[in-house]
């Protein structure tokens, strides 16, 4: 039986090889101007462990005169090779994860390759598997059409002009990528301009209840592809209510980004005050308290037996002072819903009325105008008003809707 520290140990002395100044006999220069570095590596171990290198070694035998054999690959990063020439245990899994970090931040680079057509059906699918692709869903349904064309260059790029053979065709050729397609995730007017000239090469239900979804979400926006890396860290925000993908976006809006911008500042939410821990009655003289002279909040609401999820941002202080309501003005707050509690599903609401964006009530709770605000009713239940006056839309579907829980967040 193999003693189980002998490989571990040959492993090791094949990394201590590498650094040897003495005895070793190919020089490798990798990567191009301005970033080149010069590999010190041992013929008979790159022959042996490489079929890659056997292939180049066959036509680069060592001269007579013992100089140094001298290789050149300009197109491979020198941190790429390092990992491959280093022979670790897990040096494959790191090879793997810096290429899909890098197809992840930068899929253009793939995509819009001359050989991207060429590319294998496998590693298509693989590529548009991926969670933490930056970039928007109705390129990724874009990028599998034009490589289902390119694998068919009879067909037009006009579907309008295709027969039913045309759309089996091309139907035959990408269905295997259709199911990692997240259509959810398209814009309605994107659905409507880019996916439906194709619903011939989708299943049938399938196309039958994006549509039917589109057409009860006529206003839905495009999001970008909700990462896996997100849900890792969702317990970081600290909130009953939102998770991280939800600061994240929230982050954009306060940036004024779109949704499909690189977000630069992802800011901490600082847990200011929550209803069921700080209130011991039905009132908002704790909220009042607490966050009174506080600027930078974001506050958001669960409503009651719902799924919905509200909020707002306010950029200036609260302002509580004596029994007199006042208002406030700013012109970077907003107001926003999650709809049955899908990231995906979202209204924001900038701000019209900037005189009138915020109001200090002495007997209400966070209050955006009246197109946000909590009360507390004659029956002593937590409400919500939304009543359309400062911002730009209106949530009337919430409008006396009940609490079940709210928190308010100080952005840092």
């Amino acid at each position: 039986m193999i003693d189980n520290k002998l490989l571990p140990k040959l492993s090791q002395n094949l990394l201590e090889i590498l650094n040897d100044e003495e005895y070793y006999d190919i020089t490798i220069e990798v990567g191009s101007d301005p970033y080149v570095k010069v590999f010190r590596a041992h013929m008979v171990i790159l022959n042996y462990r490489s079929s890659y290198f056997r292939r180049i070694l066959s036509t680069n035998k060592k001269k007579n005169d013992e100089t140094l054999t001298n290789i050149k690959l300009p197109n491979i990063l020198p941190e790429i090779f390092q990992i491959v020439l280093s022979f670790e245990n897990d040096a494959f899994l790191k090879l793997q994860k810096y290429c899909k970090d890098l197809i992840s931040k930068e899929p253009s680079k793939i995509f819009n390759s001359p050989n991207y057509s060429s590319i294998p059906e496998k590693l298509l699918i693989t590529l548009i598997q991926n969670d933490n692709l930056q970039i928007e869903e109705i390129q990724v349904w874009e990028y599998v059409i034009k490589w289902g064309l390119a694998r068919n260059p009879e067909l037009s790029s006009d579907p309008t002009s295709f027969s039913k053979d045309d759309f089996n065709t091309l139907k035959n050729t990408v269905q295997q990528c259709i199911p990692f397609i997240r259509f959810h995730n398209v814009a309605s007017k994107e659905f409507l301009k880019k996916v439906k000239p194709y619903k011939k090469i989708l299943p049938k239900e399938l196309y039958n209840n994006l549509l039917e979804y589109f057409l009860d979400n006529d206003s839905k926006k495009s999001v970008l592809r909700i990462t896996k890396e997100n849900k890792v860290h969702s317990k970081n925000i600290g909130s009953k209510i939102i998770t991280f993908q939800h600061a994240e976006l929230i982050s954009k809006w306060i940036d004024r980004l779109e949704i499909t911008d690189k977000l630069t500042t992802l800011y901490e939410f600082k847990l200011l005050y929550r209803y069921s821990r700080d209130e011991r009655n039905n009132s908002f003289n704790k909220f009042r308290e607490i966050c009174n002279n506080r600027s930078r909040t974001i506050t958001v609401i669960k409503v009651k037996d719902s799924n919905e999820i509200l909020g707002g941002y306010n950029p200036i202080e609260w302002k509580f002072n004596g029994n007199y309501g006042t208002f406030g003005n700013t012109k970077d707050s907003f107001i926003f819903s999650f709809g049955n509690n899908n990231i995906r599903n979202y209204i924001l609401s900038r701000v019209k009325e900037e005189t009138k964006a915020i109001y200090n009530g002495c007997y209400c709770g966070p209050s955006f105008n009246n197109d946000l605000y909590l009360y507390i009713n004659i029956h002593n239940e937590l409400k919500i008003g939304c009543i359309k006056s400062s911002y730009e839309k209106d949530f009337k579907e919430i409008n006396n809707s009940c609490i079940e829980e709210y928190e308010v967040f100080q952005i840092v």
